[in-house]
């Protein structure tokens, strides 16, 4: 008993500490998730830290390979250096949820092998089914107006943890559904159907045509839905989403 006890202390003692910023960097992997790309002012900002405190928590997941500085070569040119800008990895997305990916994508291939594409495509239009009537009621109630809509969307898809948000598109004739994180998002690498009906149940909860701009699973940091802010029908729900601008088609 008195070795056990020795070595129960013994393991104790050598545990390691818990990490008491593990919080707060989840909830700037999180901001990042949902924001991003975004600077490590706009981090400050929104938390209510000191520059060196959050510059401290970009190392650290920096150097844990859960964000890293976005690519902006393409984007706008100015005076002086730009600032660094962040976006979560793939890494990342990880650790914002506990996933059975793996499992999940050697039971869609068994169910692929023996009942056929049909029926994985089925699996994609029911689970999107349930996330379509979790969220109807709240889309129809804010009305005609498509923003709106897409705003109680980007709050609905935000609460089931998806960190949605909702953007202006450029020249304000859209606006843009933003996913930072997506709880199937390994999967959906293999079987884009599941991307392909989550675009259509947006259609048909929204009342226009959407059309994927990227996704998490084709590559993108974020997907990214674009969504007219016009009240014209989506006549073709079948369609698939356009080739993504980040990755292979969604």
């Amino acid at each position: 008993m008195n070795a056990t006890l020795r070595a129960v202390d013994h393991t104790a003692a050598n545990a390691p500490a818990p990490d008491p910023d593990a919080g707060t960097r989840q909830r700037v992997l999180q901001i990042i998730a949902a924001a991003g790309p975004v600077s490590a002012a706009e981090l400050a900002a929104q938390l209510d830290l000191a520059p060196a405190g959050i510059r401290r928590h970009l190392g650290v997941l920096e150097v844990t390979d859960q964000i890293a500085v976005h690519d902006a070569a393409n984007g706008p040119k100015g005076r002086g250096r730009p600032a660094r800008r962040y976006v979560v990895t793939n890494r990342g997305q990880s650790a914002l949820s506990h996933r059975y990916s793996e499992l999940a994508t050697q039971a869609l291939r068994f169910l692929a092998e023996t009942a056929g594409a049909q029926a994985v495509q089925g699996f994609a239009e029911q689970r999107v089914r349930e996330l379509e009537e979790r969220h109807a009621e709240a889309v129809a109630a804010a009305g005609p107006d498509v923003a709106a809509r897409v705003r109680v969307l980007a709050d609905g898809l935000a609460a089931d943890g998806y960190a949605a948000t909702a953007r202006p598109a450029p020249g304000g004739a859209a606006m843009q559904l933003c996913q930072g994180h997506c709880p199937v998002q390994d999967v959906a690498h293999e079987f884009p159907q599941l991307c392909e009906a989550e675009a259509r149940a947006f259609s048909r909860l929204l009342g226009v045509h959407v059309q994927r701009l990227s996704t998490l699973a084709g590559g993108g940091h974020v997907c990214t839905t674009n969504i007219p802010l016009s009240n014209v029908p989506q006549t073709n729900t079948s369609a698939h989403p356009v080739l993504s601008v980040e990755g292979h088609q969604a």
